[in-house]
């Protein structure tokens, strides 16, 4: 069994109406899947975290190493594709371009086996899990507060037991929007708070230790992901738990930040940090060191079946009765391809999502969805 051919397909959609993070604007969803063909005629598919474009280019690049390679071998295949650019990225377009392709490769190996990729991690310990609304961004056109608190009723309505919101606009707008949303959502609901590294370290202090009073369960990415030290500082001088490390590719981007305890949840992004390969290794880190991991996921059905596959096999932490069970980040903004790549949309029952249990990764690919939604000028 060898690897005969490399395929990215690049998936976009222009927004009717535009939203933003602290850090970033979207007019457009952009996307990109990896498609991995083996000479037997299986296939494998992954996708990675980060501007698609580029994202394409170093997957492209990576195939003149894959092609003739066993699928099965892994572990070398990610050590051949590593150090082959290792000396141009540790981190960045190297890693989550391979993470692409690691996704992919998994999923041809649990289909050769028979057995989905959770089996393949070391077994299934769950079959489900709970799913936390992503959304809450900075819409055109709207009144910011309005909206969030709206969208909160929404997901209550729809039976998510938590929400994570976007900040990092300002004090003033940020605490208005907190307070909404709480207000909206109730006090039972799990309140997140994501500032997408727009604060200073001053300003994230300030906002962590006014946000606590409205029940907070982590501030995510109160500063930019460089500053380890102002990561370190803002834990000790506020209150709420903080959550980082979606930018942070590979167990070496992951090693400070774990071992100095600059957050008290780590986020590893599945198409971002390596793959399956490189998060398995993450993982077991941050077990090490008691740090909890709640995975980040940001992109289509691709990415969420990869995800629950690995979310599937997380071991318990700490083993007891009622353990503290992984949260699936379940993105709720406007995308309308994200679920037309599968035959079959993985989607939640009152904020439940149950994990594909067919080989690989567990889903089959739309490929008139790949078409409708490619690029035009493509």
């Amino acid at each position: 069994m060898k690897i005969a051919a490399v395929k990215t397909h690049l998936l976009e959609h222009r927004l009717d109406k535009a939203f933003e993070s602290a850090s970033m604007r979207f007019d457009k969803r952009v996307h990109i899947l990896v498609e991995v063909i083996c000479d037997d005629g299986t296939v494998g598919w992954g996708e990675c975290l980060g501007p698609a474009g580029p994202n394409r280019a170093v997957v492209q690049a990576y195939a003149n190493w894959l092609i003739g390679m066993n699928p099965l071998e892994t572990e070398k295949v990610w050590a051949v594709l590593y150090n082959a650019l290792r000396d141009q990225g540790q981190r960045g377009l190297t890693l989550t371009a391979l993470s692409g392709i690691d996704v992919a490769l998994w999923d041809i190996k649990g289909k050769h086996f028979g057995v989905p990729v959770s089996t393949l991690l070391g077994g299934r310990f769950r079959d489900t899990v709970r799913a936390y609304a992503t959304g809450a961004f900075k819409r055109d056109g709207v009144d910011r507060v309005q909206d969030n608190a709206e969208e909160a009723a929404r997901h209550r309505a729809a039976g998510f037991h938590a929400m994570k919101i976007k900040i990092g606009f300002g004090f003033d707008e940020d605490m208005a929007v907190i307070r909404a949303v709480r207000d909206a959502m109730g006090d039972d609901m799990r309140l997140m708070i994501d500032g997408n590294h727009g604060y200073d370290t001053i300003e994230a202090i300030r906002v962590g230790r006014a946000a606590a009073d409205y029940g907070i369960d982590w501030f995510e990415e109160p500063v930019t992901p460089e500053h380890l030290a102002a990561y370190r500082e803002i834990r000790e001088k506020q209150p709420i738990p903080v959550a980082g490390g979606e930018t942070w590719h590979s167990r070496w981007g992951m090693r400070e930040p774990i071992e100095t305890r600059a957050v008290d949840i780590i986020q590893p992004d599945l198409c971002g940090c390596g793959g399956f390969t490189e998060m398995k290794r993450i993982a077991d880190m941050a077990a090490l060191h008691n740090i909890r991991v709640v995975p980040h996921v940001w992109g289509t059905g691709v990415q969420i079946a990869a995800s629950l596959q690995f979310m599937a096999a997380m071991i318990p932490n700490p083993v007891r009765v009622n353990p503290i069970e992984p949260i699936l980040e379940f993105d709720r903004t406007d995308n309308p391809f994200r679920q037309a790549v599968l035959t079959h949309p993985i989607e939640h029952v009152n904020g439940v999502v149950t994990i594909p249990d067919a080989p690989g990764i567990g889903i089959e690919i739309n490929r008139d969805a790949l078409r409708d939604f490619a690029p035009k000028d493509t």
